[in-house]
């Protein structure tokens, strides 16, 4: 069981429905006593990476000096980290997608990362829209050695806070933070 979890929302709707459904996992996680971190990427200043590899002969160390330094370091103290985004374009948005790729720094790094869940918020009525994003996810948790802790994607979702609609949703949320 994870005890000092991350979450990397990428929502740039602030106080929309993945910010609820992030602060519903972030709730159930902290009442079972975790430790929870939550970075909103999208009010953060994240450059793309490069593929310079300074990373990779600077143990780990970006060259890039902007705010991903702050969520590598957290990162590096995590046993979990959890992926909060609304589906854009059949994916997770391009904000979360800038950190993601940015986890480039830690391939050569052992991380006390173990654990990964994705959490992601949809318009559309099927969570087939979500199949790039799942893929995306699935395979940065085989790359890592990550174990898949669980996906939960809320469809149907239109205005900023239908998600206050959707109990048993939000109450799965907090579960699968309680049982990260």
């Amino acid at each position: 069981m994870s005890k000092n979890i991350v979450i990397l929302s990428g929502s740039p709707r602030k106080g929309g429905n993945t910010d609820k459904l992030a602060a519903a996992f972030k709730d159930g996680s902290e009442s079972a006593g975790k430790t929870v971190t939550l970075f909103r990427v999208a009010d953060m200043n994240i450059a793309p990476c490069i593929a310079c590899e300074h990373c990779f002969k600077n143990h780990g160390n970006c060259i890039q000096k902007d705010d991903m330094t702050q969520i590598i370091e957290a990162l590096r103290n995590a046993d979990a980290v959890v992926w909060a985004s609304p589906v854009y374009y059949f994916t997770i948005s391009a904000q979360l997608k800038l950190a993601v790729d940015r986890f480039y720094a830690l391939v050569k790094e052992k991380t006390p990362i173990k654990r990964t869940a994705l959490l992601m918020t949809c318009a559309d009525d099927s969570i087939d829209t979500a199949e790039g994003a799942i893929a995306t996810f699935k395979r940065n948790a085989i790359h890592h050695d990550w174990e898949d802790a669980g996906v939960l994607i809320v469809t149907n979702l239109h205005d900023k806070n239908d998600i206050e609609n959707r109990k048993a949703e939000l109450e799965q949320a907090r579960n699968l933070g309680r049982e990260i």
